[in-house]
């Protein structure tokens, strides 16, 4: 660091021009600067160094100057002053965008000066300058000429800019003027005000009037007007204007404005800071307070501290809980955090909810279960009629429980179509074995985290739903049902299918790690039971571990005696018409079930049935037609009356009974009537044909998620029998892949059947068949339909109709082979709720038949098949091989006479009305 002299020469024509940015320098005041150029680093260490320390500071025009050079003449403002360098300060710390070592100055303003002529070095020249005509450069002047010595700053020539400056003497002004005086006056006054708000200000008043040479404000207007201007924070161009005004008037009057704004600046600024301050104080006096108040409590008392009443909790539901020792070692290093955690801390609230988990599961606490088998047998038998397989499976597991003195490591899942009661199913095991109950679903769910849990760390952990349910249970054998299996999802998540081995599998699920709890929970002692609607989408490791228990849908008979003694009763109570004169026949049940509620399950009956007791409700209210204010409002109690008669009660406080129906009020809703409580029936035929069928239309059976269903195949002729015809064969009715492959095989068969059979009927050799499914909106797809599709051709090259009350299954082969077929008991199920009598299935489903309920088989004859010619010879029985040769000869000798007779040239006979179709999709050309 160098110190100068404070020697300053009257005139300095020639300076070096330095630039700054923001707000220019006023006379008296010292101003720290950064220099980052390195000429002008240079050339400031000369100037010190050859004791000439003196610059031109000028204010730069824009805020943000890509260099410290200048460049033209208007880049800066031509009004400055004259600054003497008295401290410089290498700095390797201060660098700029180019890593740049900088040099702090500090300059002592000692007047105003003017430009008058800017003169550029070599190097800052970047476009051409135009002179006079007599040579001489007017206000912007490139010197390439070499120094001369008479000059101080001559050496700085060509290596730095400079200017020639004038001095800017001010205006005189007259000390004692009023309006000097009252401004003067005016500007102390509002400095005392701002340093009253402001230390910063009061420290720099402090200094400005100990510089004063006669220690009166008064005398010096000029050192006050500046010092005005160089404590405000105005803007720039205002600054310059008060650089630029000689008259100290105008320059007093704009110092007061700039002092005017930051007095608003500073008493916003206090009014900012006393809001803070006054909140600050107040949260902080309330919190004094709550403080001594929590320690007058705790010496009297009254209270413990917070946290230790949370340890005390955990501890006394520890001590009522028989923890195995990897959670008790677990439960003590966590309530040993907690207690050395401030409440305030980030993980005391993680570590508080973890014990409260921890201790709510119930580690050694048992329901008493009940292995009874006369009460699980009323039990079953109040809930739900028939399902006798399914009640005896539940009995055998229950006497198997009541022998081993427990049910531990079974896993039920009932399969069936929507609505046969299997979650009802499930409610009711829990209360034949006194065991706690809980469902949730799985359908849908897609994420792993729902059945083991979140990771700790997680905002908003939660374990999984199986610890959830074991909180809510109590108990640490309850009955947990899964529900929708079938439909669990896979995400980015991860695969719940998966999560769910690990807990469906009684040699694991004994230490079940939830990701949340992170110890072993003991599932062994829970009954899980499972429900789908099909077994095809559970993933094959997770029905591995399972034990599946098929529930089949109702028929007819069932699902009357269902809606007599459960649903029709229920209905009525919950519609408020228990003791009401309500007659719904037999007759209307029936209806009911055959034209509104053909499906294998009863929740659409109960559904049917709900808004008939709903619809009688409603006309039997509509037509008592009783005052409000008399039958309507039956008040419990006299205080109910005395706040319905008053006026400022609400309507919400009044205790009401239930309506009394007077006794005369009769109900019947019959077959006749039906119609106005339900609509009209949705299936309005019951069968596809009312009559005898046509030939060539078989009942098949079909299999889909919500049961089995009937299928009719229908085989025609499209055009009369002819010798001239070519045969054809025609497929329609949404037909898959594998049921279109089906219609060729049977069609094949039948051909091969027909020809060995009976080798005169030459049916296929003319017949143009169209075979076609009905319900056409509707995908079909699978094989099982062969041997009806081959019955259905049969049937019309024989010309015989099949018997109505016969239905069939089966997948046939080319050589008249029946294989395996699946979904043996939802199709039985539809067989007979169709009114079929006799149905015929392969003989490899003979332990699927023998399985079925006996309330199934009864009335239904099942025929097992090995070949075709075991459904032939019951179907056609009645035919003979001649017959059957000479089934179709009448109409072809008549139909080539007709041929014969007919005009045109030869072969324009009925083969040339009926050409042969196009090779169409679902075509093929014999």
């Amino acid at each position: 660091m160098s110190k100068i002299g404070n020697g300053v020469p009257d005139e300095i024509p020639e300076l070096m021009a330095l630039p700054i940015v923001s707000r220019p320098l006023f006379p008296g005041f010292y101003k720290a600067v950064v220099l980052h150029d390195e000429r002008h680093i240079e050339a400031v260490k000369e100037l010190v160094k050859r004791g000439h320390p003196y610059v031109g500071v000028f204010l730069n025009r824009e805020a943000s100057p890509t260099t410290e050079a200048i460049m033209h003449d208007d880049e800066i403002y031509h009004n400055g002053v004259l600054a003497q360098i008295t401290s410089i300060f290498p700095q390797s710390d201060i660098k700029d965008a180019y890593h740049k070592e900088g040099l702090t100055i500090v300059l002592y303003p000692h007047r105003r000066i003017q430009v008058e002529k800017v003169v550029v070095a070599k190097d800052d020249v970047n476009e051409p300058v135009v002179g006079t005509d007599s040579g001489e450069v007017t206000s912007f002047d490139v010197i390439q000429e070499d120094a001369t010595e008479e000059a101080p700053m001559a050496f700085l020539r060509n290596k730095v800019t400079m200017v020639h400056v004038v001095n800017r003497p001010d205006d005189p002004v007259d000390k004692s003027e009023p309006t000097i005086r009252a401004v003067v006056s005016e500007i102390v006054s509002l400095l005392k005000e701002i340093s009253a708000m402001n230390p910063l200000f009061r420290d720099q008043i402090t200094a400005f009037t100990l510089s004063l040479a006669s220690g009166n404000v008064f005398d010096e207007p000029v050192r006050l007007s500046d010092f005005a201007a160089a404590v405000s924070a105005g803007d720039s161009v205002e600054l310059q204007e008060l650089i630029d005004t000689q008259d100290i008037g105008e320059r007093l009057k704009k110092g007061l404005v700039l002092l005017k704004k930051e007095l608003m600046n500073a008493k916003l600024q206090a009014k900012i800071n006393k809001d803070v301050e006054s909140k600050l104080q107040k949260r902080q006096r309330e919190y004094y307070l709550m403080e001594q108040m929590r320690g007058i409590r705790r010496e009297l008392g009254l209270e413990s501290d917070g946290k230790d009443k949370q340890v005390e909790k955990f501890k006394e539901r520890a001590e009522k809980l028989s923890m195995p020792t990897a959670a008790q070692r677990v439960f003590d290093e966590e309530l040993n955090k907690l207690m050395n955690l401030e409440p305030s801390a980030s993980e005391f609230n993680v570590t508080r909810n973890y014990l409260d988990w921890i201790t709510q599961i119930p580690w050694g606490l048992k329901s008493t279960e009940n292995y009874s088998i006369k009460h699980a047998t009323e039990v079953l038998e109040n809930d739900h009629y028939g399902l006798k397989d399914v009640k005896d499976r539940i009995l055998e597991f229950i006497a198997v429980g009541k022998l081993r003195g427990n049910v531990d490591g079974k896993i039920l899942c009932f399969v069936g179509p929507p609505g046969v009661g299997k979650t009802s199913i499930g409610k009711s095991i829990a209360r034949a074995l006194n065991r706690q109950f809980q469902r949730f679903s799985v359908g849908g769910l897609t994420d792993v985290a729902e059945i083991k849990g979140h990771r700790r760390t997680y905002v908003g952990a939660l374990p999984g739903r199986i610890i959830q349910s074991l909180k809510k249970c109590q108990t640490e054998n309850p009955l947990i049902l899964i529900d929708e299996v079938d439909k669990i999802g896979r995400g980015h998540q991860g695969d719940p299918a998966s999560a769910l081995l690990e807990l469906l599998d009684p040699e694991q699920n004994h230490s079940f790690l939830d990701h949340y709890m992170d110890i072993p929970v003991d599932l062994s002692k829970v009954l899980f039971v499972c429900t789908a609607n099909m077994t095809d989408t559970i993933p094959r490791p997770l029905l591995d571990r399972m034990e599946v228990i098929q529930v089949s849908g109702y028929i007819a008979e069932e699902k009357k005696a269902i809606a007599s003694k459960y649903l029709a009763p229920q209905a009525r109570e919950q519609s408020g018409l228990k003791d009401v004169d309500i007659d719904l026949t037999p007759e209307a049940i029936d209806i009911l079930i055959k034209s509104y509620c053909a499906e294998s399950g009863v929740r659409n009956l109960k559904q049917q049935i709900e808004k008939v007791y709903r619809k009688a409700a409603f006309e039997i209210v509509k037509d008592l037609k009783e005052d409000p204010s008399a039958a309507e409002l039956n008040l419990l109690t006299e205080e109910g009356k005395a706040n319905a008669d008053s006026p400022e009660k609400s309507s919400s406080e009044v205790l009401r009974v239930p309506y009394k129906v007077p006794s005369t009020v009769h109900v019947n809703v019959n077959a006749e009537n039906l119609h106005n409580y339900v609509g009209p029936p949705i299936y309005v035929f019951d069968k596809l044909y009312d009559t005898e069928p046509p030939v060539g239309v078989v009942t098949g059976l079909a299999w889909t998620a919500l049961g089995g269903d009937v299928m009719m195949i229908e085989s025609v002729l499209e055009a009369p029998l002819s010798p001239s015809a070519t045969a054809s064969f025609k497929r329609t009715g949404m037909l898959g892949d594998v049921l279109k492959e089906s219609t060729v095989i049977a069609y094949t068969f039948a051909k091969m059947y027909i020809a060995s059979h009976f080798p005169e009927n030459r049916f296929f050799d003319h017949a143009r068949i169209h075979l076609h499914c009905p319900e056409g909106a509707v995908p079909k797809d699978g094989p099982s339909a062969g041997v009806t599709i081959s019955t259905s051709l049969l049937s019309l090259a024989l010309n015989r109709a099949i018997d109505p009350t016969i239905a069939m299954t089966g997948e046939i082969t080319v050589t008249g082979r029946i294989r395996r077929i699946g979904g043996l008991r939802e199709k039985c199920v539809a067989a007979k709720r169709d009114g079929a009598k006799t149905i015929f299935f392969p003989k490899a489903n003979m332990a699927d038949w023998e399985a079925l309920p006996e309330n199934v088989r009864e009335g239904l004859e099942g025929i097992p098949c090995v070949y075709y010619e075991d459904v032939f010879s019951r179907c056609f029985a009645d035919i003979t091989r001649e017959e059957g040769n000479k089934v179709w000869l009448p109409t072809l000798r008549q139909a080539k006479e007709e041929d014969k007779n007919a005009p045109g040239p030869p072969g324009s006979g009925l083969g040339d009305l009926f050409p042969p179709l196009g090779g169409g999709v679902n075509e093929i050309h014999a």
